[in-house]
């Protein structure tokens, strides 16, 4: 017998209207902020909103979660409790946190997932997540997919979500404090200043450029659709897509892409099943290069790569769509395959590495009219990072959702019995009186005509059986008005059945298991010494980790920030990405260490490269 595993589709939600789209185009869950305590405090939503969307969501079993990833102050516990009871109330089905103080506020039942932003990469570290409560584990960004397998074969009954779309952050996530260095946001409590984003020279001890007004730190966007199939083998339960902060038509576009791919993979595997319900048809074809991009990376999933940096800019750069082959007055001839339309954003790379743009005014086969003219050579590549037929194609419409159901039409001693039954076996019938009269013509095709009109609502029907030992005549206008009684009944079947899921482990369970292992001396995972790293911001969290073991916690950066701290740990490594690394084969660097990021405003970054766990650490230069 096949065990079967969920597969969940987990989609981006700036807003409400984001999250429908998303469920609509195919994701089995959505993740969406809170009006507060979000790691992207620019993409809040209220309550209402949110319950809007849970209502939604829940048509189609698909699940809503709600970020509360922010440290947190003593002062914003209590009204972050309150919070959580609210979202838990409108029908939330989990939040997804990073501070350790709401495991001892007094919270309903929710269940939690562990950000990302713990910094999650250890079978250890999971375990330990595991044992206080969390349902599922935001893996780092980071892991390749052995560790991911090495993750899931230590704790198999964890569902593991990994990011496989989106912007990269070039610091292990959690372990980020250069934006509240230089500008006091910081990217734990949601403000993060994109420092990674920015130009930067490189220069050696001795002053001496080895790289000028490069975006050093800037990564290509993840895509991982072609290792999908990898992924769920590897262990992965949940596939995230990044983007709280992005626009319905990328949610559209990338949402329905993963949806066709996975929906592939599960029909060859029996072994995978959707997460969620309803048939998904689009009026479109899903292509991931038409949405914002930096270009695409596995980043490190089949070990390091140099493939995984986009040093020119950190803007979209979209898909390539041929080669410019002749300028000619106002008009440049280019040699393509791809069509161009009036309107079209087009850009390119200048002599000097630079990102470079302009509108197409108008189109006449392979000739192209800007509005402004721009200085661009022959032979020179272009990208079009916005295509005006395709934004216009998603900025109507494009997906409907739809519950397949059966009906059965049978007879009884006083009329009739209507029933729906959906692809999730959820059922509901109605008994109607009716003298029985029969009819002079076959009527099951009427009947079929009659209930299979499910217009507007969530579902869709080819099947009726039929039950009966005559062929009786119903009038058309009564069927119709017995098939829209038992929608309504099914609908509110549906609600009543919604597999809410609850918090695995109370509260109250987890602290007399960290009462037991002091009792019994019984090894901790958490260290008895805890750096600022552990993000420590309020007495909750640090009474929390006294439970757990720790005798000296150190505050977090936010609220004290340590002497030499270590500002980002980065998996990229730019001694790797310039050919110097003594591991990976690389020739001896001709400039001498250590290397300093200096950016536009003249502040100075020390460079330190730690071999042993192939990490680099940005330092501030003091």
């Amino acid at each position: 017998m096949i065990r079967q595993r969920p597969v969940e589709l987990l989609a981006p939600a700036k807003n409400i209207a984001c999250g429908i789209e998303a469920i609509r185009h195919g994701a089995d869950a959505v993740y969406i902020g809170a009006s507060r305590f979000g790691a992207r405090a620019a993409a809040g939503n209220s309550v209402e909103d949110i319950a809007r969307l849970v209502d939604f969501a829940h048509q189609f079993r698909a699940r809503v979660y709600v970020t509360v990833n922010t440290i947190l102050k003593d002062e914003e516990l209590a009204d972050t409790e309150q919070l959580v009871w609210e979202l838990y109330r409108v029908g939330v089905d989990a939040l997804i946190i990073q501070d350790m103080a709401l495991l001892r506020l007094h919270l309903p039942p929710i269940p939690l997932h562990a950000s990302t932003q713990m910094d999650n990469r250890s079978p250890e570290k999971v375990a330990f997540l595991t044992r206080q409560g969390f349902s599922q584990v935001v893996l780092a960004r980071e892991l390749s997919l052995d560790e991911i397998r090495r993750i899931h074969e230590a704790c198999p009954s964890v569902p593991l979500e990994v990011f496989v779309h989106g912007a990269l952050c070039v610091s292990y996530s959690g372990q980020c404090y250069v934006s509240q260095h230089c500008f006091g946001r910081s990217a734990n409590r949601g403000e993060c200043a994109q420092f990674c984003r920015l130009k930067f020279d490189l220069v050696d001890r001795d002053g001496r450029t080895i790289e000028q007004g490069k975006h050093l730190l800037s990564l290509k966007d993840l895509n991982q659709s072609d290792e999908l199939e990898r992924l769920l083998d590897a262990g992965a339960t949940s596939l995230k897509i990044e983007g709280r902060l992005k626009d319905e038509t990328y949610v559209k576009n990338v949402t329905a892409y993963y949806r066709k791919r996975l929906d592939a993979i599960i029909k060859r595997r029996p072994e995978y099943y959707r997460a969620s319900s309803g048939e998904v048809t689009w009026t479109f074809t899903p292509q991931l290069d038409k949405s914002f991009n930096r270009g695409f990376t596995h980043y490190f999933l089949n070990g390091r790569n140099p493939d995984i940096f986009s040093f020119n800019t950190p803007k979209s750069l979209g898909e390539e769509v041929g080669t410019v082959k002749e300028i000619r007055g106002r008009c440049l001839i280019v040699s393509g395959v791809k069509p161009f339309s009036n309107g079209d954003g087009l850009c390119f790379l200048d002599e000097q590495g630079r990102l470079q743009g302009f509108r197409v005014n108008r189109v006449e086969n392979n000739k192209l009219y800007p509005m402004e003219m721009p200085r661009i050579a022959p032979r020179t590549r272009l990208y079009r990072n916005f295509d005006q037929e395709f934004e216009r194609l998603l900025s109507r419409p494009s997906a409907e959702r739809r519950i397949r159901l059966e009906w059965t039409l049978s007879e009884t001693p006083f009329g009739f019995a209507l029933q729906a039954r959906d692809e999730d076996d959820v059922c509901a019938t109605l008994t109607f009186e009716l003298a029985k009269e029969e009819a002079r013509s076959p009527q099951e095709e009427n009947l079929k005509r009659q209930l299979f009109k499910l217009g507007t609502t969530i579902f869709v029907s080819d099947v009726l059986h039929l039950e009966w030992s005559r062929n009786w005549f119903i009038p058309s206008s009564v069927v119709a008005e017995w098939r829209r009684a038992v929608i309504e009944a099914l609908e509110s079947a549906r609600r009543a059945a919604y597999p809410r899921e609850y918090r695995k482990i109370p509260t109250e369970f987890t602290r007399s298991l960290a009462a037991e292992r002091q009792t019994k001396d019984i090894p901790s995972f958490i260290p008895a010494e805890l750096t600022y790293l552990a993000n420590v911001m309020n007495r909750e969290a640090e009474a929390f980790y006294r439970e757990q073991g720790a005798c000296r916690i150190a505050p977090a950066f936010e609220r004290a920030e340590p002497a030499g701290a270590v500002l980002m740990f980065c998996k990229h490594c730019l001694r790797y990405s310039l050919g110097w690394c003594p591991k990976h084969g690389g020739s001896r660097s001709p400039f001498r260490e250590p290397y300093y990021l200096v950016s536009a405003d003249g502040r100075r970054f020390r460079l330190e490269f730690d071999c042993q766990v192939c990490q680099m650490k940005v330092l501030a230069d003091e």
